[in-house]
């Protein structure tokens, strides 16, 4: 997968350039916009991390001009404005995603794969499943150990989430994006308080327990010895 990266901080563009290369993807970087502009329109690339406050043309002219001129590319927004007002208009110009600066890594790298699996083909799978838990989609049922668990519609969204992202550390902020459909507040315990409540569902009475507290990062499903 090939990533253009423009962010005119030098340190912060190293800093992104050498954590997706060593993540796997090829990279190019640009510290300003013209050049940023003329590698999007004349190279092909999978994804665009995009600042918006660039020294010579704004991210904001930048994706409007890109979309005007038919480029499809996903483009993914990074900005120190956290307004709610700054992240709609980055996606009613068609942004696929926003991030606010300061970010973790980890986050950023959560969304770039998010983003990616979008334009991915998809296999159309009735079952979603890990070691001894099944969910049947059509059906929307869950069974861990033949045992049928019943869900709150939430539950079963965030379950889904976890399960079609095995092993991959989600941070707060990104499942509140995609299950719940809002801007993560850190001082709001709700996403805690329903990985509880699918925990109590899902593990508690089972072994192994699948849904694991990632410290300072978030949550994921996977088969550990411990959590």
């Amino acid at each position: 997968m090939k990533l253009l990266v423009v962010e005119d901080e030098h340190k912060t563009g190293e800093y992104l350039r050498q954590g997706l290369v060593e993540s796997g993807f090829v990279v190019d970087l640009t510290h300003n916009g013209l050049d940023g502009y003329h590698k999007a329109m004349t190279e092909e690339y999978d994804l665009i991390i995009l600042d918006v406050m660039l020294p010579d043309i704004s991210g904001w002219k930048i994706i409007e001009s890109l979309r005007e001129a038919g480029k499809d590319t996903q483009i993914l927004l990074l900005s120190a404005m956290g307004r709610i007002e700054d992240k709609v208009k980055g996606l009613n110009l068609g942004a696929d995603d926003y991030l606010v600066k300061p970010f973790s890594f980890a986050e950023l790298l959560a969304r770039i794969k998010s983003l990616l699996r979008r334009n991915s083909p998809q296999v159309n799978l009735n079952q979603l499943t890990i070691t001894d838990l099944v969910m049947d989609l059509p059906k929307r049922t869950v069974t861990r150990s033949g045992k049928r668990i019943d869900l709150t519609n939430k539950e079963f969204l965030l379950l889904e989430y976890f399960l079609r992202h095995p092993g991959e550390v989600l941070p707060r902020s990104l499942i509140a994006s995609q299950v719940w459909d809002m801007n993560f507040d850190s001082d709001t315990n709700v996403i805690d308080v329903a990985i509880r409540r699918l925990r109590n569902k899902v593990d508690q009475p089972f072994e192994p327990k699948l849904i694991h507290t990632v410290r300072g990062m978030g949550y994921k499903l996977d088969i550990l010895d411990e959590d």
